[in-house]
């Protein structure tokens, strides 16, 4: 992918989008698709995961990824602001259900899956479980402050850690239950029988439960290795449906080989 530095993102009109270079980060991976999905183009800008991003905290007030920024608006990270944006500058077709049932369903689903505590973010503790402690002695140092870095950011302790994969397994066994019983009444969809963001996103987010192939995702091999599950309890609650789910959504809607 052809990044923008920040300095001259800041200069730029249009819709800019800041993503983790080098890694298929899920977060970012599913804005990116949102914005296909509606052919709503953008200028991707350049993170470097863990780093030092003080040119981006400059100008967004954040040194995360993703951060959408339009025109002169303020950025917008939260996964759900990007969602609105991407839906306003684009209608159609709609991710966002005009239903207020089907609608509040579906943001609840993103949540499980995107949220705090939710399904990315307690995948984040349990690969962060496996670089503290007595394992963080083996690490590069470049790499120890990394780690310490996305600890802090969320909220690593040994106790949300145990929780973590406890946490993973619920959300599994709910989303599995979900997808079986969609297509037991014959749709192939998390909400109604269109596609709308949290198909989207769990396609994006399943890449920490099983990543895409190497031939379509190539990746450093140790995290290629981080993203898998390799809990027994956890692993066990998902269903195939979930994977089905992913490789349908990536062959209809988005994009293979990735480019990041």
């Amino acid at each position: 992918m052809d990044y923008l530095d920040v300095e001259e993102a800041r200069h730029r009109s249009g819709l800019r989008l800041v993503l983790s270079a080098g890694v298929p980060g899920p977060w970012g991976e599913a804005a990116k698709g949102v914005f296909q999905v509606k052919g709503i183009p953008y200028a991707p800008v350049r993170q470097i995961g863990g780093m030092d991003n003080s040119a981006l905290r400059d100008w967004t007030g954040q040194d995360n990824a993703p951060i959408a920024i339009y025109e002169n608006e303020r950025p917008r990270s939260h996964w759900s602001d990007i969602v609105h944006l991407a839906e306003r500058l684009e209608p159609e077709p709609a991710l966002i259900p005009s239903d207020p049932e089907a609608r509040i369903e579906m943001f609840g689903l993103l949540h499980e899956i995107s949220g705090e505590q939710g399904f990315l973010w307690c995948r984040r503790l349990m690969m962060l479980a496996g670089m503290k402690g007595d394992a963080a002695a083996a690490l590069p140092e470049f790499m120890r402050g990394i780690v310490q870095n996305l600890a802090d950011k969320y909220g690593y302790t040994e106790a949300t850690a145990r929780s973590a994969s406890g946490r993973v397994t619920q959300i599994l066994e709910f989303l599995s239950g979900r997808l079986l019983a969609q297509k037991r009444r014959g749709s192939a969809y998390f909400v109604g029988d269109d596609l709308s963001a949290a198909d989207i996103y769990w396609a994006t987010a399943s890449a920490m439960l099983e990543p895409l192939p190497a031939e379509v995702c190539p990746m450093p091999e140790p995290i290629r290795v981080g993203y898998v599950l390799l809990d027994p309890e956890a692993r066990a609650a998902a269903d195939p449906v979930l994977l089905e789910h992913r490789d349908r959504i990536y062959r209809d809607y988005l994009t293979l080989p990735l480019d990041f």
